[in-house]
């Protein structure tokens, strides 16, 4: 049985900087090169605005830190919070 390949290859030329910066976003997030500019013309495509990662593990890094700050272990802990929070800006 003979499998016909559906993908076709194409070739793209990138300022030397640019390419070294996909080739780092591609290492990062454990993605081939091929995975990484077919997501981003998917992205470009359907207009959706680009995902800062780094931005994004920025957040995330930083909600963290502040959970572990205020104890939280527990999205009941969240809750009770968010709770107490709510009830404070009433009084």
């Amino acid at each position: 049985m003979s499998y016909m390949r559906i993908a076709k290859t194409v070739s793209i030329t990138l300022p030397p900087a640019l390419l070294v910066e996909a080739q780092q976003i591609a290492q990062r997030e454990n993605r081939t090169m091929s995975e990484l500019f077919r997501e981003a013309l998917r992205r470009y495509i359907s207009g959706k605005p680009p995902v800062d990662l780094q931005k994004w593990q920025e957040l995330l890094d930083y909600g963290r830190a502040k959970g572990r700050e205020l104890g939280i272990t527990s999205e009941a802990d969240v809750e009770r919070l968010s709770d107490q929070y709510r009830a404070s800006k009433r009084a």
